[in-house]
C-alpha cells in the first residue's frame, strides 16, 4: 500500500497546486471548489493507504521473491448479511429529498444516514473478542 499511498498523494499535490494556481488566476470560485474536492478525495485515499501500510506491513504483492501462495487464504471479513447498507441508503435518500422539501426533512434523512453510518461502522466491533461471562 506504500506505492498507492504515494500514487494518491501525488495526485492530491498536483490537483492542490492546480486549485491554487486556477483560483489565483482564474477567480472562478466553482472550478476551485471543484479542484480543492479532488484534492480532498485523492488526499483521503493517499491517507487510508498510507495508515494500512503502516498497521499491515508490506503485502505479499510488494515483496519481489513472494509467491503466489503467500497471498493464499481469506482476504478480510465480509459480513453475509446486514441490514444497515439499507439504512444508510434510505436515510441518504430522504436527506437528499429534504434538500428539494424543507430543512426538516434533511434533518430527519440525516439522522438515519448516521444511525446507518454508525450501524455499519460498529456492527461487527466486538468481533473476535473474548467474554468472559
Amino acid at each position: 500500500m506504500k506505492v498507492e499511498a504515494l500514487l494518491f498523494g501525488g495526485v492530491a499535490v498536483f490537483f492542490g497546486g492546480t486549485a491554487a494556481l486556477y483560483g489565483a488566476w482564474s477567480g472562478d470560485p466553482t472550478g476551485t471548489a471543484a479542484l480543492i474536492v479532488a484534492f480532498g478525495m485523492a488526499a483521503l485515499v493517499s491517507f487510508f493507504c498510507a495508515v494500512q501500510y503502516a498497521r499491515r506491513g508490506r503485502r505479499p504483492q510488494d515483496r519481489r521473491e513472494a509467491e503466489v501462495t503467500d497471498a493464499a487464504g481469506p482476504l478480510e471479513f465480509f459480513p453475509p448479511h446486514s441490514l444497515w447498507p439499507i439504512v444508510t441508503a434510505l436515510g441518504f435518500s430522504v436527506a437528499a429529498t429534504g434538500v428539494v422539501y424543507g430543512l426538516w426533512l434533511f434533518l430527519i434523512g440525516l439522522g438515519v444516514l448516521a444511525r446507518g453510518v454508525l450501524g455499519l461502522v460498529f456492527q461487527y466491533a466486538n468481533r473476535g473478542v473474548e467474554r468472559e461471562d
